[in-house]
């Protein structure tokens, strides 16, 4: 009898799997054999691609999220601490795969594309409600905060990813973040 792989065993390698060749390349068939096993395992635990798709979109992000709590032992004042606190800890090349995926997701959901149109929104809006909950002030004021922090953010990994990081820290310069 082989290795018995489990449900986390088969979104780690579906993880694994979109970091190396992206999310549009990653299909039940493509998994299984990647990992040794049927598809129809894969089908048990991830009845859809859908499912699959989201439960490795938000694997993605509470990884990210883990990374990034170390960094907040204290709430930030506003966006730009936020920004400060967390482009050090974004811009490092460790994490460009995670950011370029994130970004494929992103850009399949723009032109409406599913199961991205629907997980992306909701993933964007997780992020900044967890932003907001690092942040000082108002429950209002935080969610604003949070929302341009993660603008700030999000922008800065994007240019560092197409025009490189040299480009992406003089920017984060001009705005105050380093």
């Amino acid at each position: 009898m082989g290795h018995k792989h489990t449900k986390s065993d088969i979104l780690r390698a579906a993880l694994d799997a979109a970091l190396e060749d992206g999310l549009s390349q990653l299909t039940f068939g493509r998994l299984a054999k990647r990992i040794g096993i049927s598809d129809r395992i894969i089908v048990y635990y991830f009845p859809t691609k859908a499912d699959l798709i989201s439960e490795v979109i938000m694997a993605m992000g509470l990884e990210l999220q883990a990374s990034l709590a170390q960094a907040f032992t204290t709430p930030a004042a506003d966006h730009l601490e936020m920004a400060r606190v967390a482009w050090p800890l974004l811009s490092s090349p460790d994490n460009d795969r995670v950011f370029a995926l994130f970004f494929e997701a992103n850009g399949l959901a723009a032109v409406g594309r599913e199961p991205y149109a629907s997980l992306v929104p909701s993933l964007v809006n997780g992020w900044i409600d967890w932003a907001a909950a690092l942040m000082a002030g108002t429950q209002s004021q935080r969610k604003a905060q949070a929302e341009g922090a993660v603008a700030i953010i999000e922008g800065l990994i994007l240019l560092r990813l197409l025009a490189g990081p040299k480009t992406a820290s003089r920017a984060a310069r001009t705005l105050g973040i380093t």
